[in-house]
């Protein structure tokens, strides 16, 4: 009858690490080897699965489209974050700049979280069964929407204070714009995310592949480009309508109703319900760790020596998100095949040195091994806790991605300009490549 009743329950469950804690299990062989057993087989075998050792080999063979899909996704992500810089209403409310990194960062914040969630439950069969699956798809869509509101909310707060002490001054009349912008973007970049993560975590369950391996460098390659985007036409949208003092608050109060009723559908699965209880923490460090970085971009976008750092900055950043250590192999030779299509779009934006090129690798893989070195560490200690490194560990690592990727990419820029400026080649340079 126990055994039973763990059937029956355990489907339920979407956040499983707690349950598999060596001191649960300890604990759990104490009352008796069948349930243990039973309870165990059917969370790590479903029914027509076995559970194989994925190698480096296949890990690498199932990464490296999506790399290099990511990285071509990222690059029209920098080209465009470029091209969106220079209108009116980033030009008039420059805390929209601070807003970028963490507002694209929730994509790992979020939808990178919901992808390990449902890739989970697709690797322990949970959602083989449609009734199943369609509870646990709701429960974790409408998790990311209540996340996504307030977090985009609370972004765009810490941007204002961000901005405030810098330049120890605070305008009112863009906090506005600021919050609605913010909001707007990060709940359907979050929606249109969610849904995407859905459709390749079933497709991939369907065809064989682990999701895991291609969700992320898939949320990666979109993800950008759809906030960016989303941010750019809705705040100059409110930009060009900033006359009508109701607008922004009405969307603001509009979206932040909504919320109890995501609150209700993921009630539906209570281990979602505990995440929205007791998950806020990570994912609101890692937005305020990524709005540093965006003041970062915020004070160096617009200088003359750092032109084209808008370009470089989604690749350098969200390049890690891709985990594995064959992640280490794909470094060089990816950020050089995007360094040349970014040179082949906007050559006259990408600084013409070779010292800059070994700086920016050099860069690169100095942001991926502290970043993996740090997923390791994280990983075991969340494990060690009882907690569930789906949850906990990928809102900091994206976090810490945006903060060094940018802190790193300013400091190339940096060392490349004082070094040609004292090899007097600095005006010869500005001379060449011109205002964009």
């Amino acid at each position: 009858m126990d055994g039973t009743e763990t059937r029956q329950r355990r489907p339920e469950e979407l956040v499983l690490p707690h349950t598999l804690s060596p001191g649960r299990l300890s604990a759990a062989s104490e009352d008796g080897p069948l349930s243990v057993s039973e309870s165990h087989v059917v969370v790590l075998k479903p029914p027509g699965s076995e559970l194989t050792r994925e190698t480096a080999l296949s890990i690498g063979l199932q990464v490296i489209v999506p790399f290099l899909f990511a990285g071509l996704g990222l690059s029209g992500a920098g080209v465009l974050l470029n091209y969106f810089q220079h209108w009116p209403v980033f030009v008039e409310v420059k805390d929209l700049l601070t807003l970028v990194p963490p507002l694209v960062g929730l994509k790992g914040n979020l939808e990178m979280t919901l992808a390990s969630r449902l890739s989970t439950a697709a690797n322990t069969g949970q959602i083989d069964d449609p009734q199943e699956q369609h509870r646990v798809i709701s429960s974790n869509l409408a998790l990311i929407q209540v996340q996504a509101t307030v977090v985009g909310l609370l972004a765009a707060v810490a941007a204002l204070l961000l901005g405030a002490v810098s330049r120890e001054e605070l305008d009112f009349a863009k906090v506005e714009l600021l919050c609605a912008s913010s909001v707007i973007t990060a709940f359907f970049a979050a929606f249109a995310l969610g849904v995407l993560m859905v459709c390749i975590v079933i497709g991939a369950r369907k065809f064989g592949v682990n999701p895991d391996n291609i969700a992320t460098p898939i949320a990666a390659s979109l993800g950008d480009l759809i906030t960016l985007s989303i941010l750019a036409f809705v705040s100059s949208f409110f930009y060009k309508h900033r006359e009508n003092r109701y607008l922004t608050p009405l969307v603001c109060i509009g979206f932040m109703a909504l919320i109890p009723m995501w609150v209700l559908i993921a009630k539906q699965n209570p281990p979602i319900m505990k995440i929205l209880k007791f998950g806020w923490f990570p994912i609101i460090l890692a937005m305020v760790i990524s709005s540093f970085g965006g003041l970062i971009l915020n004070k160096t976008i617009s200088k003359q020596q750092y032109q084209g750092m808008a370009i470089f900055t989604p690749i350098i950043c969200e390049i890690n998100s891709i985990s594995a250590r064959v992640l280490l192999f794909l470094v060089v030779p990816g950020h050089l095949i995007f360094f040349y299509i970014i040179y082949l779009v906007e050559g006259h934006l990408v600084p013409n040195s070779k010292i800059f090129v070994v700086f920016y690798l050099l860069a690169s893989l100095i942001q991926v091994t502290i970043l993996l070195y740090l997923a390791e560490v994280m990983v075991r200690l969340t494990w060690h806790q009882a907690l569930d490194p789906d949850n906990h560990c990928i809102p900091y690592l994206t976090g810490l991605g945006d903060l060094l990727g940018t802190g790193l990419l300013t400091l190339c820029f940096l060392i490349n300009w004082l070094l040609r400026s004292e090899a007097g080649l600095d005006g010869i340079s500005e001379a060449a490549s011109g205002p964009p």
